[in-house]
This record gives C-alpha cells, sequence and structure tokens, in this order.
C-alpha cells in the first residue's frame, strides 16, 4: 500500500488543529444562551429591559396633550413622533411637573431635516438657511405642530431645490418653471393633488429649438425630422440642464 503523501498529511494536520480550534472557542467564547430563542444570545433580552427607560413614545404624550395631538394629526407633521423635536421624555412622563421638555426655538434645528440637502426627495421642503426669512426663527412663521407655510411658496424652488439649482447654471437658467410646466394653483397648497403637467412630444422642444421656430437665432436649431427621430428629446437631453451629450 502506497504511503500518503507529505502534502496530504499537512493538509490533514491543518484541518484538525482548525476543528479542534473551532471547538474550543465555541465551548470558550460563544455565550451559553446563544441559539436558544434564535441566532443570537438569548440573556441579550434580559440585558436590554435592564437599561434605563429614556424614551417614552408619542402614546404617552397625546393623553395629556390632546389639542396639540389633534392638530399635529392633520398636519405635515403627522408622522414626526413628539419625542424627535423635545428629546427622550420618559422622565418627564414620570414626573410632569420636576421635568419639562425642551422645544427647539432657533434657527439651527428645523435645518436638520428642512436645510437644503440634494439626496433628499424632490418635493419635500427645503429651505438655504442664510437666504430664507435671515435672521427670524423657524417658528415666528411656522407653528411645529402644524407647519403649514402661512402663505403657499413664492418660489418652485422652496420644494424643488434640486432641480432649481441645476437649471440655475444651465443654458435653461432664463425660462421659468411654467414655460415648459402646467401648474395649477392648488399645487402650491396640496402638491400631490395636483401634479404639474410634462411635455409630451417632441414638437413642445420644436417651439424654440425647430429651424423654423421663432425664437432668437442663438438657440440652438435642430431639424425634428432627421434630428434622432422616435426618439423623446429628453432621452438624450436633461431639461433642467440640456448640454447636448457626447
Amino acid at each position: 500500500m502506497r504511503a500518503l503523501p507529505q502534502q496530504v498529511k499537512r493538509l490533514a494536520v491543518v484541518f484538525a488543529v482548525l476543528v479542534v480550534g473551532l471547538v474550543v472557542a465555541r465551548r470558550l467564547l460563544v455565550p451559553a444562551t446563544f441559539g436558544q430563542r434564535g441566532h443570537y444570545r438569548a440573556a441579550a433580552v434580559d440585558s436590554i429591559m435592564a437599561l434605563p427607560t429614556h424614551y417614552a413614545g408619542h402614546e404617552a404624550c397625546e393623553p395629556c396633550h390632546i389639542p396639540i395631538a389633534d392638530k399635529k394629526a392633520k398636519s405635515y407633521h403627522r408622522g414626526v413622533a413628539c419625542e424627535v423635536c423635545h428629546g427622550p421624555q420618559a422622565e418627564h412622563v414620570s414626573a410632569p411637573l420636576e421635568h419639562k421638555p425642551p422645544a427647539p426655538r432657533t434657527r439651527t434645528y428645523c435645518p436638520l431635516c428642512h436645510g437644503y440637502n440634494p439626496s433628499r426627495p424632490t418635493g419635500f421642503p427645503q429651505i438655504d438657511p442664510v437666504l430664507h426669512n435671515p435672521p427670524r426663527p423657524c417658528i415666528s412663521c411656522h407653528d411645529p405642530h402644524d407647519p403649514t407655510p402661512p402663505h403657499p411658496p413664492e418660489s418652485c424652488a422652496a420644494c424643488h431645490g434640486q432641480i432649481a439649482r441645476t437649471k440655475a447654471v444651465s443654458y435653461h437658467a432664463q425660462l421659468s418653471c411654467t414655460e415648459c410646466h402646467q401648474v395649477e394653483a392648488r399645487h402650491r397648497v396640496s402638491p400631490r393633488a395636483a401634479l404639474p403637467t410634462k411635455p409630451t412630444t417632441r414638437e413642445f422642444c420644436g417651439r424654440c429649438h425647430a429651424q423654423d421656430a421663432s425664437s432668437p437665432r442663438d438657440i440652438p436649431r435642430i431639424d425634428l425630422l432627421t434630428h434622432n427621430p422616435g426618439y423623446m428629446c429628453w432621452q438624450c437631453h436633461y431639461p433642467h440642464q440640456p448640454e447636448a451629450r457626447s
């Protein structure tokens, strides 16, 4: 019978050491309660329950603040928990007279959510804290429990900041939004109930860019019949920054 090659013997020794090491590690390092209730340490539940409670939950706030809770439930902030703005309030719930919730009153707090940030979804109300009514506190115009603006936004950029900043450095900078979008007045107060229209044909862009358009001659012109027929203009040109793509 042929002897096993030295390489096989060495590999067998390595595997044996690994197996022994795993068995020893499991006995010494894996917590005793691991796996009793799932793929975690069962005793962790008791450890977490023993931690001091800081947050009370909005359900604890509402019974004592019914008018505010009712107002907030009908507002744009209905999905924002009370403790997001007022901080953890377990102590206030247990001793209301001894622990009074703080209330943000400076301009630095609201921009944490409403300061311009391109990663936020389009349509989410955003402002430039430097330019938006300086240096007045936000609460001088907006009730935090019902933050509807005192009057409809005068600029589309109030909710479409990223688009406005992109368009501002493009060839379309001087075009008003309503040049391409038909917008009902109620869109300013109930945006999702009345969505703006969008162009649907090549002829729309041709009003300015077709060879026979009556627009100023320095505007780029194309022949609608031969220029990439079968494609919509916005498949190659982003309307808010319409520079040609190579």
